[in-house]
């Protein structure tokens, strides 16, 4: 059995050296932004935190594994979210995911350019690509999430 079956040229004899080389190409290894001022969850939603709101959005790792995101359904501001709980769906074209909460409150902001152009997911996940604002009702504990080194650790 060859490690990568489709690098073998039809008609000439395996060369193992040429199929792991060609097998690199056709497989490169995969890297992904995990920016270090951010923390994650194990869902693979990031967030950060200024004086009064929790910003979250997807990592560069699940937009990727997602692929073209099509349709994103998120709460309206004012809505009450919990820690741990769905409070939205992402749609691409391979599958749809539940999207998690990082903490319990009140969302003070939605980033509604994604109902118009979900797309901004793929293109800047950690920029114009945000889904919402969360204004904590218990505080932020920070420990309980994932720091980019944690999280790197588990994409790998």
């Amino acid at each position: 059995m060859y490690a990568c079956p489709s690098a073998r040229p039809t008609g000439l004899p395996l060369d193992p050296s040429a199929v792991t080389s060609a097998c690199a190409v056709i497989h490169p290894t995969m890297s992904f932004e995990v920016p270090d001022e951010l923390r994650y969850l194990e869902s693979h939603e990031w967030t950060t935190v200024d004086d009064e709101t929790v910003r979250v959005g997807v990592s560069d790792f699940a937009q990727d594994e997602l692929g073209d995101v099509v349709f994103v359904e998120l709460p309206a501001a004012g809505d009450e979210v919990v820690a741990g709980e769905a409070f939205g769906v992402i749609e691409s074209i391979k599958a749809v995911s539940d999207l998690y909460a990082p903490v319990n409150g009140e969302v003070a902001a939605v980033n509604e350019d994604l109902f118009d152009r979900p797309e901004l997911v793929n293109e800047d996940p950690y920029g114009d690509g945000w889904m919402l604002e969360i204004a904590p009702s218990d505080g932020v504990d920070a420990e309980e999430l994932l720091d980019a080194d944690g999280y790197e650790a588990q994409i790998a």
